[in-house]
């Protein structure tokens, strides 16, 4: 079984600021970083420090060289990464004395995807294989569409939600990775309970993963649910919080561990992460985790 993620690739611009702003206001920052990111990328390698061996598909453009040498770092097949004219995708991220962040998001060589593109990487996988999505590229109903023909387990973040993803046939979604404001997108409803029992009836096929921040994480399959709860820490930056937790998780379903380790196993690399700053850098080694949940 092979994990193959078409997803954004960013260079995160992060800003430390004492609140974030308010419309009209300027203010002035207490610092700045450049760190790569973006879902995507952010997802892959955390699959890959979780031990799962994933291939990263997707656009950069002429500043993107950074990606392939992050790949080639922590062990992501970066052949199906494509580079074209323009500029990579870029965010503006500020984080607030409370470790709380708000993100703009320029799209860049993310929103160059064409069907060509996706055929022919599609053409290397098979039934059985999985394909993680998330919405910062565009095409997400196509891919989904080419996917599920061939077999293959969808599996999907659907962030940041907007009216695309309205496009998608979600009955074609094998697992959903999503928080309770996604939950409350799709489902309409705005208690994390509700959510969760309507998003499992709704798709009785699928697997369902909700984290809900300090509340933790419920996950439901076919009538069965498994609650985690969060491991307090003091945190610094939680951009990269839900990434990890996918990437480890979907790393778990590929070893075929049990539910309730898989859970344990994400919510601690999520943990870890959030103590640390950036996207990428922030993300746990598989031996980091492992060591923590025996302390």
């Amino acid at each position: 079984m092979k994990v193959l993620n078409i997803g954004s690739m960013n260079l995160d611009y992060v800003y430390r600021v004492d609140h974030i702003v308010q419309p009209g206001e300027t203010i002035s920052s207490q610092g700045m970083n450049i760190f790569l990111g973006g879902k995507g990328i952010n997802q892959s390698i955390a699959l890959a420090k979780a031990g799962a061996e994933v291939y990263h598909g997707g656009m950069i453009g002429e500043d993107g060289e950074a990606f392939l040498d992050a790949c080639k770092e922590y062990g992501v097949h970066s052949r199906y990464i494509c580079r074209i004219e323009g500029k990579t995708g870029h965010t503006i991220i500020q984080i607030d004395k409370e470790a709380q962040n708000c993100i703009l998001l320029y799209g860049g060589a993310n929103q160059k995807l064409t069907h060509e593109y996706v055929d022919g990487v599609l053409s290397h996988f098979q039934d059985g294989d999985i394909l993680l999505l998330q919405n910062e590229v565009n095409d997400i109903a196509y891919m989904v569409d080419q996917a599920y023909e061939k077999g293959m387990q969808i599996a999907l973040n659907p962030s940041p939600f907007d009216d695309r993803l309205r496009e998608v046939n979600m009955d074609k979604i094998s697992i959903f990775l999503l928080n309770e404001i996604e939950g409350g997108q799709i489902t309409g409803l705005t208690d994390p309970e509700e959510i969760f029992e309507e998003m499992c009836h709704r798709f009785p096929k699928a697997k369902i993963v909700l984290t809900l921040g300090k509340d933790g994480a419920v996950y439901g399959e076919q009538g069965k649910r498994y609650e985690q709860p969060i491991f307090p820490v003091q945190a610094v930056d939680t951009t990269a919080a839900g990434d990890t937790f996918t990437g480890y998780f979907l790393a778990g379903l590929v070893e075929g561990m049990p539910i309730e380790k898989i859970l344990e196993m994400s919510a601690k690399a999520s943990s870890i992460a959030v103590t640390r700053e950036g996207a990428v850098p922030s993300i746990p080694y598989r031996s980091e985790v492992q060591e923590a949940l025996q302390q």
